[in-house]
């Protein structure tokens, strides 16, 4: 799974740990997510994708290999 989050924080000019406040989980969550080691739970998924007011398929995509 990838994502844009980072390019997402970027143009919202966002700190992770922002974020991480916004969606209620702590900025190593963000991290781990960012870089692609931890994927989110649905809910995870749904709270960061409101923040940057997109749809999840906008910030979350499979991989050809998922």
């Amino acid at each position: 799974m990838t994502n844009r989050i980072r390019v997402e924080r970027a143009e919202k000019r966002i700190t992770q740990q922002e974020l991480a406040e916004r969606c209620g989980v702590s900025r190593q969550t963000i991290n781990a997510i960012e870089a692609g080691k931890f994927i989110p739970s649905t809910v995870l998924a749904l709270k960061i994708a409101q923040v940057f007011a997109k749809s999840v398929e906008e910030i979350f995509s499979l991989d050809k290999n998922d």
